[in-house]
């Protein structure tokens, strides 16, 4: 108890507002640091009984945000302990891009999403220049600040990478954004996994609704098979020898801009390399932000001018966790000819690192400046041969 004196000074420092969010390990609150007057995010974690001690996770994220310092990525400017509990003080983020892509009122322009899509891979590639996978690319944690600077958040499940020989789990990332690799179980893997996510959050930009929506880890593959084709030897060889490979039937490619018909010749030729199928072959972050797709007219939008949701009012604002369009994380593994799946998922509310308001609505939105048509036929699901 030697340390309640200073933890309760530290505590009694900021002014704890309304919840942001809500979740499994804890709660995410809006503060004022009355030292400076700055607008903070606290994340309260849950550190339950002695023996169980801090959760893994929240150990990781901030031995990883400790080291990582960067303007597109979430600043983690304190911790301390307090009744029990590990507070995370984060800088106030006021939304976050799936709030962005789900908001009826706002237009994206093609400018915009090419804005939102350099920050992400520009946070991306520091990570990957200090050998961190992030493992969790999705649009409600890329966070938005009030100058409009997007930040990658929630590093719970990053991970140094580069040893030959080190093995990961491969249940990471919502489906949704899972790289083909992970989902035949791979657990020799590198930033293709993250590259992959980023181009899922590329297409959804462009359409204005998630991409490969997939219902199971073998539908998902199903819909990546049904969107690029199903992989042949010559474009990815060592397909065969992944885990929990199960061989699809043959479906053709439909040509790309069937899928985007309002998309810029640029931006299709980065989405195809970006959604390679051999991770070996799959172009990197930094070769990503090199693309001429981000120095053709027109150039991307300077971040204080990029469209945001309208801030919520401080009265009445309802205490329910971040309305989340993401799938929840799920621990699956991938079994031929299994329909279900045995794991538990997180609860949609989680505070998972969605440090501001997010005022999504379940309403279909608007279309962007890049946009393919709604009403285009699917192309036939791809089926398993047993």
């Amino acid at each position: 108890m030697a340390d309640q004196g200073p933890s309760k000074k530290i505590a009694d420092r900021y002014l704890k507002r309304e919840v942001l969010g809500e979740g499994t390990y804890g709660v995410v609150y809006k503060a004022i640091d009355t030292h400076t007057g700055q607008t903070v995010a606290i994340k309260k974690i849950r550190i339950g009984k002695q023996k169980e001690g801090v959760n893994f996770t929240a150990l990781r994220e901030v031995k990883m945000l400790k080291e990582l310092k960067d303007q597109n990525i979430i600043e983690l400017i304190d911790t301390f302990l307090h009744k029990g509990n590990l507070h995370l003080v984060f800088e106030f983020m006021e939304t976050d891009l799936e709030a962005v892509i789900k908001d009826r009122n706002i237009f994206l322009s093609p400018a915009d999403t090419k804005s939102y899509l350099q920050m992400t891979l520009k946070g991306l590639a520091y990570c990957h220049k200090k050998w961190v996978l992030h493992r969790d690319m999705k649009p409600n944690n890329l966070l938005i600040g009030p100058n409009g600077q997007l930040k990658l958040g929630d590093f719970g499940l990053a991970r140094i990478f580069g040893s030959p020989d080190r093995r990961f789990t491969h249940q990471v990332f919502a489906r949704w954004y899972r790289a083909p690799e992970l989902l035949f179980g791979s657990k020799q893997y590198g930033s293709g996994v993250d590259v992959w996510a980023s181009a899922c959050i590329f297409a959804e930009l462009l359409l204005r609704r998630p991409f490969l929506q997939g219902s199971s880890d073998i539908d998902q593959l199903g819909k990546i098979f049904s969107a690029f084709g199903t992989p042949a030897p010559s474009q990815w060889p060592d397909i065969i020898y992944l885990p929990d490979y199960v061989e699809y039937q043959y479906v053709p490619a439909p040509p790309l801009r069937s899928l985007f018909s309002m998309a810029s010749d640029d931006a299709l030729d980065l989405l195809s390399k970006m959604f390679t199928y051999d991770p070996k072959a799959r172009i990197s972050v930094q070769q990503a932000l090199k693309h001429r797709y981000f120095f053709s007219a027109p150039l991307p939008t300077v971040p204080h001018k990029l469209p945001r949701p309208s801030p919520k009012r401080e009265s009445g604002v309802s205490e329910e966790g971040p309305n989340v369009v993401s799938p929840p994380r799920k621990c699956r593994k991938v079994m031929p000819g299994c329909d279900g799946f045995e794991g538990n998922s997180l609860p949609e509310g989680k505070a998972d690192g969605n440090f501001g308001d997010n005022t999504g609505k379940n309403e279909p939105a608007p279309i962007s400046g890049d946009f393919s048509i709604f009403g285009l036929q699917p192309p036939n699901s791809s089926t398993i041969n047993r």
